[in-house]
This record gives structure tokens, sequence and C-alpha cells, in this order.
């Protein structure tokens, strides 16, 4: 189990060291900047059945590699776990988790996260980024629980503790070792 998330992790590294390489002319930090304008600007122009298959295609990938690490900030301090689950309810897509983890307390204080989703042959990875908003629906809740029975052993959609997240303002990024980084957003 080691060796899959330090493969996981140089992947990462790779892929952050190839966008760079890439981008050379640019800072790093500059090149996301536009890149996510220009991500978000398309997907304000796009008809409502794109958005939902970009929405269906990040989602498909995501059960597709059936884990996925999700980094989310601590004051200063990045934190990166390991997630399973996500659902579209209602024509949204959503994570969950429990209030009381620290995952919520930061996602909490800042909402901006990045999902790193990996494919099995290891060779191709999403990257996806928005913001997480918390959604109280008990009929949302209950959805996402029904879809994971085996959440029901942790997890009850009236206790004050389930924490059904929405991803909003979402940028997809499909990479592979073959391919050049595709785009969406949703």
């Amino acid at each position: 189990m080691k060796k899959v998330f330090v493969a996981f992790a140089a992947m990462i590294v790779l892929a952050a060291c190839t966008r760079n390489q890439q981008n050379a002319a640019q800072p790093a930090e500059e090149c996301s900047e536009v890149k996510t304008e220009a991500v978000v600007s398309a997907a304000d122009t796009l008809s409502a059945e794109a958005l939902k298959a970009n929405m269906e295609e990040a989602q498909a990938w995501l059960k597709d590699c059936g884990a996925f690490a999700i980094a989310t900030v601590d004051g200063d301090q990045p934190r990166v776990r390991i997630f399973g689950v996500s659902e579209i309810i209602d024509g949204k897509l959503y994570i969950m988790t429990g209030k009381v983890k620290d995952v919520y307390k930061q996602i909490a204080k800042n909402g901006k996260f990045e999902i790193c989703a990996l494919k099995k042959s290891g060779a191709e990875w999403m990257r996806l980024s928005g913001t997480l908003v918390n959604d109280e629906t008990l009929s949302v809740k209950e959805e996402f629980l029904n879809r994971n029975a085996g959440l029901k052993a942790m997890y009850k959609a009236d206790d004050d503790n389930m924490a059904v997240l929405q991803i909003t303002n979402a940028t997809a990024r499909f990479c592979s070792f073959g391919a050049p980084e595709r785009k969406v957003g949703f």
C-alpha cells in the first residue's frame, strides 16, 4: 500500500514539473491563474448539456479510480487525504465527510480544494479543482447514504455530523503521459 502512495505522489510531482516545463515563459502561479480564468470563462458560455456532460465525465473518472486524494489548506500547510465516494445528486456533484474531522474544519475555513485521481494503469490522472460548499439538504444526505450503504454504519442523514459537500466552480484537467492535457469546466 505504501508503494502505491509513493508512486501516486511521484506522479503528481512529475505532472507539476511537466506543466512548469511547458509553461517556462510564465511563472507557474501566473499560468494556473490564466488557465483557470480561461476555463471558467469557457464554462460560462457552455450549454447546460455540455456542463452536465463535463460533470458526468469527472464523476465517471472518480468512480473508475475508486479512491482519490483531496488537498485542502490548514493555515499555510497543505493537507492531503484519501476519499472514496462521490455522487451526482439533483444535477450536482458531491463528496462527503464528517463534520468532526479536520478536513471538514479546513474546508469550512477555506473551501478551495484540489483532487487528484489516478487511473489503475498509472498512466492517466485527473486533477479537479474548485470550491466545496456544504449542503445541509436532508434529501441529498439520504440519497448519498442510499447509494453508499457502507457509510450507514458511520453516518446518519440527520446526525449533524454528516457533511455533503457540493463541488462548485470546477475545473477538471485530464492528463496522461501520452497526450496533451485536456480541461473542462462545470
